[in-house]
């Protein structure tokens, strides 16, 4: 994706992974792209109720799910909450057109926040393995 697309009100094919709710991509929509949006949660596709499909970056057919190759992947605060990371970046490069963009978010797990944590003696609790869902690699 380069600059001048966007600048020149280019619509785009965005793949947003990860879309739970659809905020972000409808956000993206408004711009006037075209957007598709992934999750696996059945409560966040309800709720965005548009061009979102249940599935999974693990999908061998994700590309075929969402109707073929994309210009941008979009994936935030997602990368986090997978067992396999590296999976994220494999399917973003089979659906990507050739020299277009994958944008990923993660929280910062670095010294501010660590001092925090050790500051509040909160680790135990950020660590714990005592709810489902939530971080399983820290970046």
């Amino acid at each position: 994706m380069r600059a001048r697309d966007i600048s020149q009100g280019l619509s785009l094919k965005i793949l947003d992974l990860g879309c739970g709710n659809g905020y972000v991509a409808s956000r993206i929509a408004e711009l006037g792209h075209s957007v598709t949006g992934v999750d696996v949660s059945t409560d966040g596709i309800d709720t965005a109720r548009a061009s979102y499909h249940l599935g999974s970056v693990y999908d061998d057919d994700l590309i075929f799910k969402i109707g073929g190759p994309a210009d941008c992947v979009v994936s935030l605060e997602v990368v986090e909450h997978m067992f396999f990371p590296k999976r994220l970046f494999e399917q973003s490069s089979s659906v990507l057109v050739k020299g277009r963009a994958l944008i990923v978010s993660t929280p910062y797990h670095g010294y501010l926040k660590n001092l925090a944590l050790s500051l509040t003696n909160g680790w135990d609790a950020h660590f714990s393995g005592h709810w489902d869902g939530g971080h399983i690699k820290f970046f």
